[in-house]
């Protein structure tokens, strides 16, 4: 009895520690989930910067607006008409854009700058790992460079509109089927993670 015992805390042990030891192998199942963690946490969003809402834009400025207008239309943002005054001569007319209700539960607030944040419509999900190569960094720590493909999943349904992909041509893009990239991956104590470098 006291036998059986001592070998299922062995086991359990052995099992433990096996679990703990997988997880820092370079597998591309490691590979796979470390760069699905991360892009789970970074999402794809339709500026390539935060911006700060609320805007002002030109109504004559095609290239200014219709991101803006897009967002209106998909009920993101609301806009209004006004005169805005231009130095002492007179005045033009001006949309502001604000988040609507609807934007704001969508909204993605940038942590690092107030006020600013993005409209975020999905997440690469990796579909496989093509190559991988490994090598010590100076410090010693095991580092992986891994070529993947992936698609953009949990798409939000706002953005599969046509007016948003014409709108947002890297939102069609990303749509656009599967991709290629790269990563660099470093082997931490818990696990591998995606490299900010």
């Amino acid at each position: 009895m006291r036998t059986q015992a001592v070998f299922a805390v062995v086991t359990a042990a052995a099992l433990a520690t096996a679990g703990c030891s997988n997880k820092k192998a370079a597998t591309k199942d490691n590979f796979k989930k470390a760069i699905g963690n991360y892009y789970n946490q970074h999402a794809e969003c339709v500026w390539s910067s935060p911006v700060k809402f609320p805007v002002e834009a030109d109504p004559n400025k095609g290239d200014q607006t219709s991101g803006y207008d897009a967002l209106t239309d998909a009920g993101l943002l609301t806009r209004s008409s006004a005169q805005k005054r231009v130095f002492i001569f007179g005045s033009k007319q001006v949309n502001d854009y604000d988040l609507s209700s609807k934007g704001r539960s969508v909204w993605s607030p940038d942590q690092s700058q107030p006020g600013y944040g993005n409209f975020c419509f999905g997440h690469r999900d990796v579909t496989s790992i093509d190559d991988s190569t490994t090598s010590a960094d100076n410090n010693g720590a095991q580092v992986a460079n891994v070529s993947y493909r992936y698609t953009i999943g949990g798409i939000a349904d706002w953005a599969k509109s046509t007016e948003m992909m014409t709108a947002f041509p890297t939102i069609q893009a990303d749509l656009a089927g599967t991709k290629v990239d790269k990563a660099t991956l470093i082997n931490t104590d818990n696990g591998w993670q995606v490299s900010h470098d």
